[in-house]
């Protein structure tokens, strides 16, 4: 029988977003892909420094350990050939990541391959693949931002934290808000208290860790897979996420409603090993403390907003074009 990872929380990370590759990167943009394969091959050898999403995928993978079964699975989703790709294994085997599976796609998409990996989450320093499987919904995906410089993981734990409307649920109530303000958003929100939110592009991989918690041994309450929604909902918005996630049966151990407050002294205290959220206003103050990563919001949502016919999606691409890279 063919294996399937049905009961595993499946996570695709580019190599970019694993390891620092920002120096091939950059000559991979100036000089071409000659020069970037020669590079690559005379220092297949040198191990590559950890990137933004290292941290959150060695924590995930420390689970199988603690776990009767296995619970997580890491590709690594690369449009490195795979001559040039024998760098980032090399990487792999150096920092004892217990990963076994890679594609390499020699400079194709990425987002044509997510369905065949049954992949739950995907990240990457590619707007283009995260856009895509974002308006397909074929995963939950973010563009992860450069990392922290002095972030310390929590080496016990696995801690990831969640922003709330247009993340773990949709951006219907944040239309309303964008649209008409703060008092017809909590009017609406009173209204409909009872009424579950609708699912947002982190919906399911929300269930999927919630699934994995329950796998543990130690049970739900005291699962070393720790769970947070840090959102700008405050009262009396915030009843209505609490009765979703009760009716959805999704146990979250941590969640702060901060009616506006900045959300990094929160994700630095939680010691969130990634965070995601849709708006730079919050990702900038928080990718300075803890790993972060922006999910865009669906071409088809009124939220989308196209500039130069892209969506900024990082602040350090501000006011600059867009340009292939090599992921």
């Amino acid at each position: 029988m063919p294996l399937s990872f049905a009961g595993s929380l499946v996570v695709g990370v580019s190599s970019r977003a694993l390891f620092d590759l920002e120096e091939e990167n950059k000559l991979f943009q100036d000089q071409g892909i000659v020069a970037y394969r020669k590079y690559q091959k005379e220092r297949e050898n040198d191990i590559l420094k950890e990137g933004t999403g290292f941290h959150v995928v060695k924590a995930l993978l420390n689970l199988n350990s603690l776990a009767k079964e296995r619970l997580v699975e890491v590709i690594i989703m690369s449009r490195n050939s795979p001559e040039t790709g024998i760098r980032v294994l090399n990487s792999v085997k150096h920092y004892g990541l217990d990963i076994t599976r890679s594609a390499f796609t020699g400079g194709e998409p990425l987002y044509n391959y997510i369905e065949a990996f049954e992949v739950d989450l995907f990240l990457s320093k590619e707007e283009s693949d995260v856009q895509k499987i974002i308006d397909s919904g074929s995963a939950a995906a973010a563009l992860i931002f450069a990392p922290p410089n002095d972030f310390q993981p929590e080496t016990s734990t696995v801690r990831i934290a969640f922003d709330a409307d247009a993340v773990i649920f949709s951006d219907e109530s944040e239309q309303i808000y964008k649209a008409n303000g703060i008092e017809a958003f909590h009017n609406n929100e009173s209204n409909n208290v009872v009424v579950p939110l609708n699912e947002g592009p982190y919906a399911k991989l929300l269930k999927k860790l919630s699934m994995i918690q329950r796998k543990m041994e130690t049970g739900v309450e005291l699962s070393p897979l720790r769970l947070a929604i840090v959102t700008a909902r405050n009262s009396p918005s915030h009843m209505r996420v609490l009765n979703t996630l009760r009716e959805w049966d999704v146990y979250v151990d941590e969640a702060f409603f901060l009616g506006g407050l900045s959300k990094d002294k929160i994700l630095k205290a939680f010691k969130a090993h990634i965070f995601f959220d849709d708006q730079e206003a919050h990702l900038v103050p928080a990718r300075a403390v803890v790993p972060s990563a922006k999910v865009p919001y669906k071409t088809s949502s009124p939220l989308f907003v196209k500039v130069d016919k892209l969506q900024v999606v990082d602040p350090d691409l501000l006011n600059k074009r867009e340009i292939k890279k090599l992921d």
